[in-house]
């Protein structure tokens, strides 16, 4: 097999997949190293099981929404089974073939920085492969669970976000550390799927404390009403658990311990530099690898490392990192051409990436906070609307409970943020999206009309509570 291409990328994610698939577009060869399975975190372990094992919850509380339907227990092993077919079994082999069909080598085995321009490969049957890239190197390695230094934690085998979406039983008793994005999914998923005794505890005052207040306060609400025990202000100073598999035991700062068949972790994530071989071309390991808008590495001389996704640091979501990936792949197909890279920079990281937690009630965003656009100086109007006011919103069931929020540029009469937080939300977003990367003038948005009676009417109610 060659050992020389144009680009080499370690980390066969769907960051990685993209860089390939655009530099080979682009008229270069590439091959792409991967330890585990071809499709990445967000496959396997992540957004895709996740996804699977929410919808059942979702879908149980909009048929409860609405009067005249009934739904009875849910089939748990129904919808593990269908996690299972999402994520094919565990099989790569579909991510391979597609791979191999851009076209482009995979290489499977641990890959790491020998030099310039240089990869060295521990393949799995134990042997070694040296790859010369004769463009570019990129580093598409991902994140990892972070899980923080509390006495007796690690030693429990607590569950990260890999094992929980990849569980086959559902514990009756499960605590969950966190108040995040994983942690808020999780522990409503296993809630909804028979996880009777579910504990939030979360350090800080409030869930999804990065994105606007009411969202957390909202989703909140709806755990209570579920029976979901949220503790805000709660740390943990011990964990125990004497026998392997057996119950867990958590020590709280406050209050007496909490006993658990499984705990989970969701306390954030760490860039997966570890073990690249970032040492032997001058940079620090086990730390982001930071990058310019073109996702060159900026400590290398030479300008022929690149680094996309989470491993960067920039942004840790999925669509970002292929977003990423896809100005990588055009940028070094164009500088091997000698070309111009005219609009080929990362733009959208600086207005705020689309984000949506798929709970119920879902919360998606774009852009800024309010407090971030203060604290960033821009001069700003908030409008605030009750989503379950829009005639939309109401006919999708009783009750129907929302909130959407507008962050304006005050100068500029443009959208610096969005937020909307109620059931079924997350198709507002792209919409908003649009919106805000696109600095589309408010009194230009007042002729976007939307469909009636449907929920994106909270795009004219939101107009018209800022005076247009």
């Amino acid at each position: 097999m060659a050992d020389e291409f144009d680009v080499i990328v370690i980390g066969a994610g769907p960051a990685g997949e993209n860089v390939v698939d655009r530099a080979v577009r682009g008229g270069l060869t590439a091959a792409i190293v991967e330890e585990r399975l071809a499709g990445g975190e967000c496959s396997y372990w992540a957004c895709v099981p996740s996804k699977a094992l929410l919808r059942p919850i979702d879908l149980a509380g909009e048929v409860g929404r609405v009067p005249g339907l009934s739904l009875g227990d849910i089939d748990v092993p129904a919808v593990l089974a269908r996690r299972d077919e999402a994520v094919s079994h565990f099989d790569d082999a579909g991510q391979v073939r597609w791979i191999e069909g851009v076209p482009a080598e995979f290489v499977r085995g641990h890959g790491r920085l020998d030099g310039e321009r240089r990869v060295r490969v521990t393949t799995d049957d134990g042997g070694e492969r040296v790859l010369t890239a004769r463009q570019a190197v990129v580093l598409a390695t991902g994140s990892k669970a972070l899980v923080p230094p509390v006495p007796g934690l690690a030693e429990a085998s607590p569950w990260t976000s890999h094992e929980v979406t990849a569980t086959s039983t559902i514990p009756e008793r499960l605590v969950v550390l966190g108040g995040g994005v994983v942690a808020c999914e999780m522990a409503q998923a296993m809630h909804g799927l028979g996880a009777r005794q579910t504990t939030v505890l979360v350090r800080g005052g409030g869930l999804l404390n990065k994105m606007e207040p009411f969202a957390g306060e909202l989703l909140a609400e709806s755990f209570a009403e579920a029976g979901i025990d949220v503790r805000l202000h709660t740390g943990v100073v011990r964990v125990e658990r004497p026998e392997p598999g057996g119950k867990v035991t958590v020590h709280l700062s406050e209050g007496p311990p909490l006993e658990a068949d499984e705990l989970l972790v969701a306390t954030g994530r760490r860039v997966a530099t570890g073990g690249l071989g970032l040492g032997a071309v001058g940079l620090p390991d086990d730390a982001p690898v930071e990058v310019d808008d073109s996702m060159r590495a900026t400590g290398v001389s030479g300008g022929w490392l690149y680094a996309v996704g989470d491993v960067n640091g920039r942004v840790l979501l999925t669509h970002m990192g292929k977003y990423q990936a896809r100005i990588c792949g055009d940028v070094i197909a164009a500088r091997a051409r000698g070309d111009e890279l005219t609009g080929m920079r990362d733009l959208a990281g600086g207005y705020g990436a689309p984000q949506v937690v798929f709970t119920d009630p879902q919360i998606c965003a774009v852009g800024r906070t309010e407090k971030e656009a203060r604290e960033a100086g821009f001069r700003v109007r908030v409008v605030d609307y009750d989503m379950g006011a829009v005639t939309g919103a109401y006919l999708l069931g009783d009750g129907y409970r929302g909130r959407a929020k507008a962050v304006v540029d005050e100068d500029r009469k443009v959208l610096l943020g969005v937020t909307f937080a109620g059931p079924g939300v997350a198709e507002l977003l792209h919409s908003a999206t649009i919106a805000v990367t696109g600095e589309v003038p408010l009194d230009r948005l007042w002729h976007a009309v939307p469909a009636f009676p449907t929920v994106s009417e909270i795009w004219l109610r939101l107009l018209e509570t800022y005076g247009l």
